[in-house]
């Protein structure tokens, strides 16, 4: 199969999108599909795929700007810079399917007329919302194939789009138990570590992990990421956790490393449509605090003990305390963790995308 992936961060961020749509790029690669990845990045080495450079603004710089639909944050206006540049260098002809997860921009660009059209394929990697909202920019949404992260997601859409259940994976190679590299990284070595792996936006209730850390007696909070609420964060941590605070940005390269630093992990989002952070940290052998939902349970299985309701302060932290008092496996596999490898998903693409091609 001749397929393309398109997402404006592609090789610039190694955020969940990126990570999640890039390795099922590479495993289909690798498995002899004929696969183009175009990104806002630069080349990198050593790839499978066939990669194009399309240039886009970071959506840093749109942080100050007006937002209106369909420019609603600073994403749609980075996924807007980059459509000028795909439409220049994509040619529909030349795939059989094309993918991403970026709407509105990327996925109207993709849907371009054309006298040969490939599949087009829409991942719920950010949420299933363009493929059942019927306001606004939402009433254009069209897809030949929807990937469906999690079973919410299947049973809204499966009767109005063909749909497939496929979760995201994991790179076992690179996330696995062993020791941590805390002196590398400038982590206190006397104290316990909880990990946070958030952007600093809202939804992702750093705030919330800043103020339950604090009221642990000396636990240190890692948060790695950035975003919009930086500065806040910043501020709140030096008034109630002071010394026992850090924001980290690092390169995809290091966070297997960072996780086996830590203790525990905490990811504090209501409902994530999946989140790759908590497929890591279970294969890096920490135990998850997460907030309870169905569809988290249904990723973690029979990880789901430090699950709770992270909106009831005094929960949350007795929840941290207890994950603390376990700590981190440092040896040996995590259990139940293989079903999510990458070769393994991106089987389950293949096996979807073929079916599909072959009922046209």
């Amino acid at each position: 199969m001749k397929l393309l992936f398109a997402l404006p961060g592609f090789h610039r961020f190694d955020r969940g999108a990126e990570v999640a749509l890039l390795s099922v790029a590479t495993e289909l690669a690798r498995g002899g599909d004929a696969v183009t990845v175009m990104g806002s990045g630069e080349p990198r080495e050593g790839l499978p795929y066939t990669y194009r450079r399309v240039g886009a603004v970071r959506r840093e710089r749109f942080e100050a700007f007006p937002f209106f639909p369909p420019l609603r944050s600073e994403t749609a206006w980075e996924d807007a810079s980059f459509v000028p540049g795909l439409l220049a260098a994509y040619r529909p002809g030349d795939f059989d399917a094309v993918i991403t997860c970026s709407f509105p921009f990327t996925h109207w660009a993709l849907g371009r007329p054309a006298s040969k059209r490939p599949l087009r394929l829409f991942v719920t990697q950010n949420g299933d919302w363009p493929a059942y909202a019927t306001n606004s920019e939402y009433r254009s949404f069209r897809c030949d194939g929807l990937v469906c992260t999690n079973p919410d997601y299947l049973e809204r859409n499966r009767f109005k789009w063909p749909s497939a259940l496929i979760p995201n994976g994991v790179d076992l190679e690179r996330f696995h138990t062993g020791e941590g590299e805390r002196a590398r990284f400038g982590l206190p070595l006397d104290r316990p570590i909880v990990l946070m792996v958030s952007a600093h936006i809202a939804t992702k209730r750093v705030l919330d992990g800043i103020r339950a850390v604090a009221q642990l007696e000396d636990a240190h909070l890692v948060v790695a990421g950035d975003g919009p609420l930086r500065d806040e964060a910043a501020a709140l941590a030096a008034e109630i956790l002071p010394g026992r605070y850090q924001r980290v940005s690092l390169p995809a390269t290091e966070m297997p490393a960072l996780y086996r630093s830590a203790d525990i992990f905490l990811h504090l989002s209501l409902l994530e449509s999946f989140g790759n952070v908590f497929l890591e940290a279970w294969a890096s052998g920490l135990p998850v605090v997460g907030h309870d939902s169905e569809r988290l349970r249904w990723i973690l299985g029979e990880n789901s003990a430090y699950l709770c309701n992270t909106e009831q302060s005094e929960a949350l932290v007795e929840t941290i305390r207890r994950a603390l008092a376990q700590g981190r496996r440092t040896e040996g596999v995590a259990s139940g963790i293989e079903r999510f490898g990458w070769p393994t998903i991106a089987a389950q693409y293949r096996e979807f995308i073929s079916a599909l091609l072959a009922r046209r």
